[in-house]
């Protein structure tokens, strides 16, 4: 299941990246013989780089523009292109000049191909294949590739390689070379535009992932990290050099039916510090889907317990905000979430299996106020969004915390920090 970028809701009038992929064909003959690695370009020796880390700093936030965004370059000379941020895919991509169906940026600002497809018995062609059986002439053909995502997006293009410049924490300028989609037809069948933005940035588990492919080079780990500001902002970094020796809340990573999603479990829910009687909860951790989705019949019972538990107090259901399903109004606008944070309990997300670890959510990690002074519930329903019985942890759970995913030892961490502060933690 991997995603697009591009998160979609029923009920909202504005872009919302839903990340998680429905299906991906990636189509080429592969012969075990013929696997060809895409190379490296590596400047200095592997021992000097390895263990140092890759920072970028990163727009957006969760409202009102709906998703979180990070600009990096490609080619020689380097060209930058912005790129949503998605744990819940792996490949990433970038609008082609091929010529490109369905791409919203004019041509100076499309990836031009320049001979550098990648053959269909590359090793990484291989990896993010469905393990159908097509037909080709031979396998120096190239790798195409078709993704759908949760929220009716997709894209179809070609795999190619290409450098990425980056500069790491120990001052290494490098040109590591790595495969990436040209998207040459997005579509979008939802009822909302996708974010405007050049592509997407897949960080999934997967091999095709950017995270895999500097590791197998010897650049850095395959760790990820994001810091997401509840204002505005935040940044990106890539390798475990920053992390602090301690502080950090980790839990382990799931094996699921798909190796590329972020997922962890079995969890109970908590409300004001009670259990809601909902246990067993299997996580998936997605930085495409700017709200948090569960499934049909957790959806209900943490609805049932908000609207309790508002009994009484000065807000009224606001049938007319369209920006999300359920939300509440008050005698004036709301201007800030403090104005109204007494009246909403905490929730928490516990991890059965380990003791003591819990995800903790203020009232402000779960509610939006939205641009007519109303607060808006960030849960949904995630059956009405084809997710079946998923629970994907959404950036409004993540905003002002470190979150990392470490695919090194398996493990899911987290921190609280000031996300505006770039790399001050």
């Amino acid at each position: 299941m991997e995603k697009n970028s591009k998160r979609s809701l029923p009920v909202m009038m504005m872009m919302f990246l839903f990340s998680i992929v429905i299906s991906a064909n990636f189509q080429g003959c592969f012969s075990a013989s013929s696997q060809t690695p895409i190379k490296g370009e590596p400047t200095t020796p592997a021992n000097d780089r390895f263990g140092s880390s890759a920072v970028f700093p990163v727009t957006g936030n969760v409202y009102p523009t709906g998703y979180f965004s990070v600009i990096l370059y490609i080619g020689n000379p380097p060209k930058g292109f912005d790129f949503d941020i998605d744990t819940g895919s792996d490949l990433t991509w970038v609008q082609c000049d091929a010529p490109c169906r369905g791409c919203t940026r004019p041509r100076d600002k499309l990836y031009k191909p320049k001979n550098n497809l990648v053959a269909s018995s590359d090793s990484l062609c291989q990896a993010i294949s469905t393990r159908r059986k097509y037909h080709c002439d031979g396998p120096n053909d190239q790798c195409d590739y078709e993704i759908e995502y949760a929220d009716l997006g997709s894209s179809a293009g070609v795999l190619l390689s290409d450098s990425f410049p980056l500069r790491l924490t120990n001052g290494s300028l490098l040109q590591p070379k790595m495969a990436f989609g040209c998207g040459y037809d997005q579509q979008n069948q939802g009822p909302h535009p996708p974010p405007d933005t050049a592509g997407v940035l897949g960080l999934g588990r997967g091999e095709v992932s950017i995270l895999s492919q500097l590791r197998t080079l010897g650049i850095t780990q395959n760790v990820v990290g994001h810091c997401f500001s509840r204002v505005s902002g935040g940044f990106l970094f890539f390798g475990d050099h920053l992390l602090p020796s301690s502080g950090i809340t980790w839990t382990p990573m799931l094996r699921s039916s798909s190796d590329i999603l972020y997922s962890s479990g079995p969890a109970e829910l908590l409300f004001g510090g009670k259990p809601t009687g909902i246990k067993g909860l299997q996580l998936i951790f997605d930085s495409g889907s700017s709200y948090t989705y569960f499934n049909a019949q957790v959806y209900r019972k943490i609805l049932n317990l908000v609207r309790k538990d508002l009994t009484g107090k000065p807000l009224k259901d606001a049938p007319e905000e369209k920006e999300l399903t359920v939300c509440w109004k008050a005698a004036k606008p709301v201007k800030s979430i403090l104005d109204i944070k007494s009246y909403f309990k905490p929730l928490t997300i516990n991890f059965i299996n380990e003791k003591y670890v819990q995800l903790q959510l203020a009232p402000e990690d779960y509610l939006i106020i939205t641009k007519d002074g109303n607060v808006c519930l960030g849960i949904l329903n995630g059956s009405e969004q084809r997710l079946g019985n998923f629970n994907v942890i959404g950036d409004i759970f993540m905003q002002d915390r470190v979150m990392i995913y470490d695919n090194e030892k398996q493990q899911i961490g987290w921190f609280p920090a000031n996300c505006n502060r770039h790399r001050k933690f």
